[in-house]
């Protein structure tokens, strides 16, 4: 067999198996990172939140960093759709644009999707007096329930925070320490206000990082 055809034959496999141990991996360490939390953390950790940092507005504020991205990447979906029918083809720049805002918009619905998947209860009691932790002793899953009290898992905060950032991460790698920055200061808001498990927060930033992994290799993105 020719040299240059055995090549072209034998170099998917050998990109592919790398690719598969790195998911593999990412995915057994989510799995168990999760396990251990549900198991020995998030119990005592959102008790001691309660109980010591309730009611302090610096981590509900840290929390709203997330409230302007979902909003901005539907209206950068929109401009680059107005600008392709005017006749613009992205380049880097506007491949890093487009892996943003699709990251963040697949990231919002497939984040919905699992919380009703899991129907897991919250730390607290917030709305329509849901069951949880700090009221009721509350604390399980309960698959396919529905309703706002059962959409805890996984964060979508931290999911929504994490798919822009990681694309950031990917594509401009100088400022990692940034975008690393934003997404530990709502994990931050988000377990300090008790609003969140701190799986729930594992669970996100692995989705988070597996949309926008995706959607930065789909576009190639990166550089």
């Amino acid at each position: 067999m020719p040299e240059s055809l055995m090549t072209a034959e034998t170099s998917p496999t050998a990109e592919t198996r790398p690719t598969a141990r790195i998911f593999l991996w990412a995915a057994s360490s989510c799995v168990v990172l999760v396990l251990l939390a549900i198991g020995f953390v998030d119990r005592p950790l959102s008790t001691w939140s309660h109980d010591h940092l309730h009611g302090q507005q610096g981590f509900i504020w840290l929390t709203w960093i997330v409230d302007p991205i979902p909003p901005l990447a539907v209206l950068g979906l929109i401009g680059a759709g107005v600008a392709a029918v005017a006749g613009w083809r992205p380049g880097s720049g506007g491949r890093v644009l487009l892996a943003l805002c699709l990251a963040t918009v697949a990231a919002l619905v497939i984040k919905d999707e699992l919380k009703i998947l899991f129907g897991r209860t919250w730390p607290e009691t917030w709305t329509n007096n849901n069951p949880s932790w700090i009221k009721d002793g509350v604390f399980g899953f309960e698959p396919l329930h529905g309703g706002a009290g059962w959409f805890s898992f996984p964060s979508g905060h931290t999911t929504l925070v994490t798919a822009p950032m990681m694309v950031l991460w990917l594509c401009l790698p100088r400022l990692r320490a940034l975008w690393a920055a934003l997404i530990a200061l709502v994990v931050i808001g988000l377990l300090g206000a008790d609003y969140h498990w701190l799986s729930d927060t594992i669970a996100g930033f692995y989705l988070g990082t597996a949309v926008a992994v995706g959607m930065v290799a789909l576009l190639k993105a990166a550089p």
